[in-house]
């Protein structure tokens, strides 16, 4: 993977992350590089998910797709701020 690659999944991972942490209920105090990976991995599962239900690219945004990704990154986002509030606890 090439440098352009590298700023692709950051910026998609930072954009799915945001918008899981926006659909998740609550309030989510993670730092945002933990946000960013929470999306980056959402992304690649949302896919999966996505092509395991038949659904393959199409012309222009593929809706399912995202709102898969979205669905994962705002469970994703409430595991690592149940983990994470947890371990600033101690």
């Amino acid at each position: 993977m090439g440098i352009g690659g590298v700023i692709s999944a950051l910026i998609v991972g930072l954009i799915i992350g945001f918008l899981g942490k926006a659909v998740a209920p609550g309030k989510q105090n993670i730092p945002i590089w933990l946000t960013i990976v929470v999306g980056i991995v959402a992304a690649f599962i949302g896919t999966f998910i996505a092509r395991l239900f038949g659904v393959e690219d199409t012309p222009g945004i593929d809706w399912i797709e995202l709102i898969l990704q979205i669905a994962v990154a705002a469970l994703g986002v409430s595991l690592a701020a149940g983990l994470w509030g947890r371990k600033q606890v101690r």
